[in-house]
């Protein structure tokens, strides 16, 4: 068991020995265990009675995001993207994501600070159901769980005890900026 309470398996490329090297599917199937292992534990920080608030960490662009977990739905791999002509350059298209049309947006570029490179540990996390979008965001790399209380407020920043600068994602507030809703290229 690792310390987080998840079972410790060989990573996905890895068999250990004596083993065969593992198929597609059960790949899938381990990626889809973890997967609900993770929502499992995001579902119960969101429901804690503590008076500590964890937020999810994600690299967006070269910046570490803080989103509140009452705001997040699935975190999920990478899937295909289909573009929509006429938006704007951050509306990254339409994905199926569990047989739901997703609107995926690429929010470094949105703030106008690039675009968001897409790598092996990339992923799409989808706004909570609550919010009523059905979008994701893409994210180069999804950092785990963190608590804002632990760390120091500088400016606008929070800094981490390993003076990792973060800044806060408020989704609910994200869906109520005109220019979010209006995805739409000028003409």
């Amino acid at each position: 068991m690792s310390d987080q309470g998840l079972p410790v398996q060989a990573g996905f490329g890895e068999s250990r020995p004596g083993e065969a090297r593992p198929d597609a599917a059960g790949r899938r199937a381990r990626l889809r265990q973890y997967q609900q292992q993770l929502l499992e534990r995001m579902q119960a920080a969101r429901i804690s009675g503590g008076t500590r608030l964890h937020q999810l960490g994600v690299m967006i662009g070269t910046e570490r995001f803080l989103i509140d977990l009452t705001q997040t739905g699935e975190i999920v791999p990478l899937a295909p993207v289909c573009a929509v002509p006429l938006t704007q350059p951050w509306y990254l298209g339409l994905s199926n994501i569990r047989g739901n049309l997703v609107g995926i947006i690429d929010y470094a570029r949105y703030l106008d600070a690039g675009a968001t490179a897409m790598a092996p540990d990339s992923r799409m996390l989808t706004f909570a159901q609550g919010l009523g979008f059905n979008c994701a965001i893409l994210v180069n790399r999804v950092l785990g769980l963190r608590q804002a209380s632990d760390m120091q407020v500088v400016g606008e920043r929070l800094v981490d005890a390993d003076n990792n600068e973060w800044l806060v994602l408020d989704l609910a507030e994200l869906v109520q900026d005109p220019r979010f809703l209006h995805v739409a290229a000028a003409a």
